[in-house]
């Protein structure tokens, strides 16, 4: 049967490849690995080819030419002397697939010595030719010597007959002078190439593919011919050899011995073989958190290594420790120089990148380093962005890491090599391999696989083994060999408890995820179809129970892909199986569970560690100490005769015929019976629904179509990206609005605002760095800094990450000037993202960027032709998506840069009729937001200015007012304002409509809402008035009066308000009633979501439909105030003659309200109000009534003190009889109203009870 129709997931190896030099083809420079022509051909790159590889193709992963030859040779071919070193290397290499699955290929990489007359003719030309080129005296025949030394020919045969004899002729007098390092002359040197044996498994067997690899070398370099032919060993592990089972080893046999690999079992973790203690080793404990960290969040990883196989090992390592979580994006841990376009990829990535000797960091052009975590393995460096949060509890989690660590004997700090765990293998064979021949002959002996003359062959190795003393050393191979077992099983488990110690954080940290997944859909399809708009995850309430210190890795790790995929497949598995990584994570929190009993005592959890912990190692120990199944021995295939000869030092040209057929049917019968429910829990086994990264194969094409095609998806990405970006930050702001306009429930922190804001600047980074030419660039941002006068001389910049987004716009606008100014010590990355939060804020990072684009000459010089930014449908749809955040408001960089000095403009406006009057007050303010006020500011004399034109904010017409320059520390969203005036002057009143202040940075406008009088003897009398502001937004107030936006929160009342309270008495009890009870349950509502996410107390309290003005309306409903008092009607006259009828009843011994009076709510009452009156302050009426319901709440008396007021005598001589104030029903549910507020504290600004100590 063919081995293209079997079932190759169920094999142990997939492919068996030879890549090499193809003597038919001949050299072809390979311009793509990066050694220049100026180096002498024998250490040049030339192009291998895979020579053969069996079988032909499997039906569920086709063999990819192009892509296993680049990932088995990234160097390209590599020629050596007699002179050099020869030690064979070995690396290992991935390739995924659109399925999810991952294939891992495994290569030996040895030097064979070339026997081809035309390569040793065409290297001997090439080394002549260079010699010449570089010793010849005159520049032009220096400059022909150089075009002949990079021919344009791809075969060194076609160079050979370019040459005319009289040119032979002259390179053959340089042959003398070839003695030089790295030279070649045929007749005294060996020339040797390297070659590539690989094998493709579809799990990450490390350790038997080395083994195997290792083996077959060391029987081609041996004097003594293998037991049998290497035809019978190949087709053996490709055909013969299944997979083992879940949680059982298997034993399979080599050419010189027998190996042994395992796999973990339904509730162990995923097979993960590459040695984390090597990682570690190198990079130490703190980098490694730190890159996991970078991996978590998405970051783009680059490493970077002279040795391939490390690169491989830190990347697995990383990978393997994200478990339950799977990287959801590019995957490439080994790409060559052809392939470092795709550096410029705007997604996130995790590749790694050959270093080159004697290459240094900055000679890397990286397209944009913002987000960007730099891994240098060789020097143990690891560079993250800026910005990345602490991993939760990671104190603690380093020093457990490096317990770990030290147990097995490394340290962790990183920098140690780990000589076992070498890319480089000895070239002579292990000790312990060379001693197994006779016992694997002696087993190829009891299994038959020996006819008549290998049994005489084998008797007389035994019979030379005994004379040579054999048996005396089997002690010390023995103890060999066990050594070896014991760094293996070693290995093993250090790799379980590192693993273990991350999943049992990941346990802990999402333990109770499951209670915050939203499964809103009715079916698979509509859940699919909304799947852009839904909500999965309750992402605010989960972070509302996580710790502070967790907050600030949790809100950027919740917006990943990898953990948006976790989430759906929990979705999905609601209509389909879970994936096997899922399932295996939920069964771990399941059996958690039972262990919890509730307490709390910190010594479970390590409980249920150490337990896992224990069980894990036990079961590795046993399956590498005994196997549980052995696979079929290698055996003699039907061979023609002549093939199969031991030529040593050769690899052998294998017969195809006996490796491209499977003619085993009852092993085939054997391994479908291994295969049972087995396929699934292959790793990275993925859903059908879950989003996929980009494929592989595509990426590792080089050809020109197929780059144009991957920027091509890159571009389509980025403005995907843009559209979901933008749509949640709309959905979660206007969620969030509602809450501050008390219209509904909060579904978002600030962090979480900050953390997708974050995600926005990252985007916008990402899109601008897309195939930027880095040398274009660099001389654009000199000419531009040069052009600048704010340009700082002698400015470090060394250690700067660049920024090109902000680099490219840094002159155009003016507002980077003031980010520069901030002392903030921000680099060009921070200035940028400062730079992304003022104009988002702004409302203008949508035009300022279009602004930028429109320079298309300028975009083509900085820009590869397939940049994202020279799409121009794409490009406009990106900004039309950005210019849809403008709907919302944002006070990203008001809240973020808290230390900031601002400078803002106060502009006080009267009633326009009475306008004059304000040339006569001296007014002074003290302006207070969230992080503070600005204190007591006086206007200086002489500012009043005429406005005879329409502001840009509000609209006067030949009013005159009065204005003020302030500089302070930033203020934050601002909330209050204390109004005042000395009443000095000539006239020292005036009717205030407004107080308008203006954020000169920002751009916001707040408006204090007045409509009342300032001064003695009109209105209330007041001096001093708090008003409550409202955030209007950038744009322009029209003439309906409707302002662009979103609604304004509620200001202080006005003059309006105040007009309406006066025909009260008409007004419906029910209504009153029921505004009441809306302000005291927007209270409730405030004080029960979490800290991060309440509004502003002093609007709820103070604003229009706050609590003041609400139980104003109650008091003054169904007042006599035509009977009592003769002027403007305020409850606080009310509660002032109140108070006096209390203590005058109370010193004449009223017996029929002794109870009452004697009462402690009633003295303080008593007390509280002739504080009021007491104060220094002159508020006014109204002033003094916001006082007193504020006081009262904070104190939690005010539910005592409405009562008393109703039974007081005066009550019924000014209320009428239906008033509210004499219905006791009313009464009675107003003080279980604000009853219900005193299980809150009240915190109350500083500007309400200046001046009052209560």
């Amino acid at each position: 049967m063919s081995a293209a129709t079997g079932s190759g997931s169920c094999r142990f190896a997939h492919y068996f490849v030879v890549c090499g030099v193809d003597t038919d083809t001949g050299l072809e420079p390979d311009d793509g690995a990066g050694a220049g022509f100026e180096q002498s051909p024998v250490r040049r790159s030339f192009k291998s080819k895979v020579l053969v590889h069996y079988p032909e193709n499997t039906g569920k992963n086709p063999f990819n030419k192009d892509a296993v030859n680049m990932l088995c040779m990234p160097r390209g071919l590599s020629f050596r002397t007699q002179a050099d070193e020869r030690h064979p290397q070995f690396h290992s290499f991935t390739i995924a697939f659109d399925d999810g699955t991952r294939s891992y290929g495994f290569v030996h990489t040895f030097y064979e010595e070339v026997t081809s007359p035309p390569i040793i003719t065409a290297m001997q030309t090439l080394c002549k030719m260079h010699h010449v080129e570089h010793h010849s005296s005159a520049s032009a025949s220096s400059s022909s010597s150089s075009s002949a030394s990079s021919p344009s020919s791809s075969s060194m045969d076609s160079l050979m007959s370019s040459l005319d004899e009289s040119d032979i002729e002259s390179l053959a007098g340089a042959s003398g002078c070839l003695g030089c390092v790295g030279s070649f002359d045929s007749s005294r040197d060996t020339l040797y190439v390297s070659k590539a044996l690989c094998l493709i498994t579809p799990l990450p067997f490390l350790q038997a593919s080395r083994q195997f690899l290792a083996q077959l070398h060391q029987s081609v370099t041996s004097q003594t011919a293998p037991p049998l032919p290497l035809e019978s060993y190949i087709h053996n592990i490709l055909y013969e050899v299944p997979l083992p089972p879940p949680g059982k080893s298997l034993k399979f046999h080599g050419v010189q011995g027998p190996i042994v690999c395992q796999r973990p079992g339904p509730e162990e973790l995923p097979l993960g073989e590459y040695p984390l203690g090597e990682a570690f080793s190198l990079l130490g404990v703190e980098n490694m958190v730190k890159l996991l960290t970078c991996a978590l969040l998405e970051t783009q990883v680059l490493l970077y290594s002279q040795d391939y196989q490390r690169l491989m090992t830190v990347a697995e390592g990383i990978t393997t420790l994200l478990f339950p979580f799977q990287w959801q994006h590019i995957y490439l841990p080994i790409i060559s120089t052809p392939l470092h376009h795709l550096l410029e990829a705007p997604v996130p990535f995790l590749m790694g990148i050959h270093r080159r000797d004697g290459a240094q960091r900055s000679s890397l052009h990286l397209p944009h380093e913002a987000n960007l975590c730099f891994v240098d393995i060789d020097n143990h460096r690891v560079e993250a962005p800026e910005d990345l949060p602490l991993f939760p509890d990671q104190t603690e989690l380093i020093q457990e890491l490096s317990e770990v660590l030290l147990q097995f004997g490394l340290s962790p700090q990183g920098g140690s090599m780990i000589t076992k765990l070498s890319s480089s293998t000895s070239p002579t064979a292990s000790p312990r391999l060379s001693s197994l021949v006779l016992e694997d002959l002696m087993e190829d002996r009891r299994n038959g696989n020996l006819g008549g003359e290998e049994l005489a062959v084998l008797e007389r190795l035994q019979a030379l083994a005994r004379k040579c003393g054999g048996e005396q050393t089997s002690e010390g191979r023995r103890a060999m060999e066990m050594e070896e077992e014991d760094e293996e099983m070693k290995a093993s488990k250090m790799n379980v408890q590192l693993r273990e110690v991350f999943a049992v954080r990941f346990a802990a940290i999402f333990s109770k995820y499951e209670d915050f997944v939203i499964h809103s859909a009715v079916d698979l399809d509509s859940w699919l179809s909304n799947r852009e708009g839904a909500f999965s995850f309750d992402k605010g309430s989960f972070l509302s129970l996580q710790p502070a210190t967790h907050l600030h890795f949790l809100s950027r790790f919740l917006e990943t892909s990898m953990f948006s995929s976790f989430v759906d497949g929990k979705v999905i598995s609601r209509w389909a199986d879970r994936e096997p990584q899922q399932q295996l994570f939920d069964r771990r929190l399941e059996r958690e569970r039972l262990y919890d009993t509730g307490e709390e005592d910190p010594r479970p959890c390590s409980c249920k560690k150490g337990l896992l912990l224990s069980e894990s190692v036990r079961a590795v120990e046993h399956r590498l100490q005994k196997a549980d199944h052995t696979a079929i021995h290698p055996h003699l295939l039907d061979m023609r005769i002549g093939q199969g000869r031991h030529h040593p030092g050769y690899f052998p040209k294998l017969q195809a015929d006996v490796l491209t057929q499977d003619n085993a049917v009852a092993q085939q019968q054997k391994e479908r019976q291994l295969c049972d429910a087995d396929i699934s829990f292959i790793p990275l086994q993925k859903h059908a629904f879950i989003r996929k990264p980009l494929h592989q194969l595509k990426l590792l094409d080089m050809s020109p179509q197929a780059v144009t095609q991957t920027h091509r998806e890159f571009v389509n990405g980025l403005l995907s990206e843009c559209r979901v970006k933008t749509k949640r930050m709309l959905m979660e702001r206007m969620g969030k609005e509602s809450v501050e306009l008390c219209q509904g429930e909060a579904n978002i922190t600030g962090l979480q605002e900050n953390t997708l804001i974050h995600g926005l600047c990252d985007l916008l980074e990402r899109t601008w760095g897309h195939c930027l030419q880095i040398k274009q660039v660099r001389h654009m941002i000199h000419d531009g800094y040069k052009n600048q006068r704010h340009k700082k001389e002698n400015r470090n910049t060394q250690n700067d990450k660049k920024s090109y987004f902000i680099c490219l716009f840094h002159p155009i606008f003016g507002s980077f000037r003031f980010i520069q100014t901030m002392n903030e010590g921000l680099s060009e990355v921070g200035q940028a993202r400062a730079w992304i939060h003022l104009a988002l804020e702004k409302k203008m990072l949508s035009q300022h960027l279009k602004e930028l684009l429109t320079n298309q000459e300028l975009l083509r010089q900085l820009y590869k032709p397939h940049a994202f930014l020279l799409c121009e449908e794409e490009r406009e749809q990106f900004l039309f998506h950005l210019l849809s955040l403008n709907t919302v408001d944002y006070l990203c960089f008001t809240r973020v840069f808290t230390s900031i000095c601002i400078p803002y403009r106060v502009v006080i406006i009267p009633m326009k009729k009475l306008s004059i009057a304000m040339a006569t007050v001296n007014p002074w303010v003290c302006v207070s937001g969230e992080l503070g006020d600005s204190g007591i500011r006086q206007f200086p004399k002489n500012t009043q200015e005429i406005y005879f034109q329409v502001s840009l904010y509000f609209s006067l017409h030949n009013v005159t007012c009065v204005f003020l320059c302030l500089q302070c520390k930033n203020l934050g969203r601002l909330s209050t304002l204390q109004l005042g005036q000395e009443n000095s002057g000539l006239l020292a009143k005036c009717l205030i409509d407004c107080v308008m202040v203006y954020n000169e940075i920002t751009g916001h406008t707040y408006k204090f809402p007045c409509g009342r009088w300032l001064g003695k003897g009109v209105g209330d009398g007041s001096l001093e008035r708090v008003l409550i502001g409202q955030l209007l937004s950038p744009g322009v107030e029209d003439d309906s009066g409707r302002w662009t936006g979103t609604p304004p929160e509620l200001p202080s009342p006005s003059q309006s308000v105040r007009t309406v309270l006066s025909s009260l008495g008409r007004m419906l009890s029910v209504e009153v009633q029921e505004e009441l009870r809306e302000a005291a349950n927007n209270l409730v509502k405030h004080f029960h979501k979490p800290e991060q996410e309440r509004g502003n107390l002093t609007v709820l309290l103070c604003g229009e439909g706050g609590l003041v003005l609400s139980l104003e309306k109650f008091l003054l409903h169904g007042l006599k105030s035509n009977r009592l008092f003769q002027r403007n009607v305020f409850v606080w006259d009310f509660v002032e003659k109140a108070v006096i009828s209390m203590e005058t009843a109370d010193q004449m011994g009223d017996l029929h309200r002794s109870t009452i009076i004697k009462d402690p709510p009633c003295d303080l009452l008593c007390h509280y109000v002739n504080a009021i009156n007491a104060s220094s302050r002159n508020i006014g009426k109204e002033g003094k009534f916001q006082l007193f319901v504020c006081l009262g709440i904070r104190d939690r008396l005010l539910s005592h003190w409405f009562p008393l007021l109703a039974e007081c005598s005066l009550t019924v001589r000014t209320y009428e009889e239906g008033a509210l104030l004499r219905d006791r029903a009313a009464v009675l549910s107003l003080s279980r109203i604000l009853h219900t507020l005193n299980d809150f504290t009240v915190t109350l600004e500083t500007a309400l009870v200046k001046g009052v100590d209560l």
